[in-house]
């Protein structure tokens, strides 16, 4: 592909989205192309069933070519799932004599991270500095320069199956491309949503996708700690369904068009009609009815998201709030209900202040900061590897007994993971059903 091009894969729950970018002068993102497909191959952000979900990838590599021109070889993939969990560690290294501390001073401390143990089939995605102590002097930044011969820092260090990665992979591979990096969904996300002057200040974003609702707290610029949830948008709508007892396609339409997050509020005169099923009698549900429903799982994925930023030790600190972004942070009313069980202020977090061009364009959407994410993600990828460029196409793998070959496929396992949302609710397109 053309030098400064950047192509991202969000394996999502409920939708599976590629998407092709470029950036200008500027530094803001130029979309080239993007594809989204229904995701039937993946639950809670882990890939069960890898026809359906190749199926779906492919299906959007096409797409985005087709747009482009220009064929695909590596890319950048979100990774979460209820399997990813954080821990805190401390590590330090003894310099031979005061001089100067380097970057590479930084990167050997945070290389032996890499090594501390962890649960058999877990493997460490992030590891994320949190300060730095040289000689006894505490909560430093960046040590880049100062002189001292002990070095320690604080780290937030994320962890995660390794099965969950090797899996991604192999999809991504069953297409013919290769992972240039796996990326952790909710850094991605907070990536493109969350501005600087935020993470400086404080501040909790809160993800919420069809299959997990995704946290990352940021203070101080740096961030603190992540999560993923294993429930989202898919719950609600499961809820509703069962409660209403309607098709799960009439639930997911009704969430979307009629749907709040506050019961209080609802019109209790106002109802809609569903159609029965097979030539049965029609359904009546209230706007209330409907409204508590939701409220009363919305409520639990929330008090969730809040245990973890109490967790985090920075509940306290979160001047700027909370962000909310992910397709489930459009429902009606969420904002007000979130404030009212943190009591922190909240905004719904868009991808526009990265992207160039039109802010009405279809990528500027909650539901798209993932992965408008990895791809900035990419971009800072390429900054630090000093290239702006994506490697020539690779020869398609039709079969597992035909990989790529090892030095390509993969970085080290340390770097693929150096870098490491989800995921959104499905809108499903409208069918003949009227409600």
């Amino acid at each position: 592909m053309e030098n400064n091009i950047v192509a991202a894969i969000d394996i999502g729950t409920t939708k599976i989205v590629t998407i092709v970018a470029t950036r200008n002068e500027k530094n803001k993102i130029s979309i080239l192309a993007m594809s989204k497909a229904e995701s039937r191959g993946v639950k809670r952000g882990t890939v069960l069933n890898f026809e359906d979900t190749v199926n779906a990838i492919q299906k959007t590599v096409d797409e985005v070519t087709e747009k482009t021109g220009k064929p695909l070889s590596e890319v950048f993939v979100g990774i979460a799932g209820q399997h990813v969990k954080s821990i805190r560690n401390r590590g330090y290294i003894n310099r031979d004599s005061d001089e100067e501390i380097t970057r590479a001073d930084i990167q050997e401390l945070t290389d032996d991270m890499y090594k501390i143990p962890v649960d058999v089939g877990e493997e460490i995605i992030h590891v994320l500095p949190q300060n730095f102590i040289v000689d006894n002097e505490h909560n430093i930044k960046n040590p880049v320069g100062m002189p001292g011969k002990r070095l320690e820092a604080n780290f937030n260090i994320v962890i995660g199956q390794v099965s969950s990665a090797k899996n991604i992979e192999k999809c991504i591979s069953r297409v013919g491309l290769i992972v240039r990096d796996l990326v952790l969904e909710p850094i991605a996300s907070a990536e493109a949503v969350v501005t600087e002057d935020e993470k400086e200040a404080g501040v909790a974003l809160i993800d919420i996708g069809g299959g997990t609702t995704d946290l990352a707290v940021y203070y101080d610029g740096i961030i603190r700690h992540t999560a993923v949830i294993p429930f989202g948008g898919n719950v609600v709508t499961e809820d509703i369904k069962q409660g209403c007892s309607i098709l799960m396609r009439q639930a997911e339409l009704l969430k979307i068009q009629f749907g709040s997050a506050l019961g209080a509020i609802a019109p209790d005169d106002k109802v809609v009609t569903i159609p029965g099923i097979s030539g049965r009698e029609p359904k009546e549900i209230s706007f209330r009815n409907l409204a508590y429903i939701i409220q009363s799982r919305m409520e639990e994925i929330i008090d969730a998201a809040s245990f973890e930023i109490e967790n985090s030790g920075f509940s306290d600190q979160l001047s700027a709030g909370i962000v909310l972004t992910g397709g489930g942070a459009l429902l009606n009313h969420l904002s007000q209900l979130v404030k009212f069980r943190t009591g922190h202020d909240v905004r719904i977090g868009l991808p526009n202040e990265h992207l160039a061009g039109d802010p009405d364009d279809e990528v500027n959407h909650p539901m798209f900061s993932t992965a408008v994410g990895l791809i900035l993600k990419g971009f800072e990828q390429n900054d630090k590897d000093g290239r702006d460029y994506i490697e020539p196409p690779v020869e398609k793998i039709e079969n597992e007994a035909d990989p790529v070959p090892e030095e390509k496929k993969h970085l080290t396992s340390k770097n693929i993971f150096d870098n490491l949302k989800k995921h959104i609710t499905k809108i499903f397109e409208e069918d003949d059903t009227s409600m």
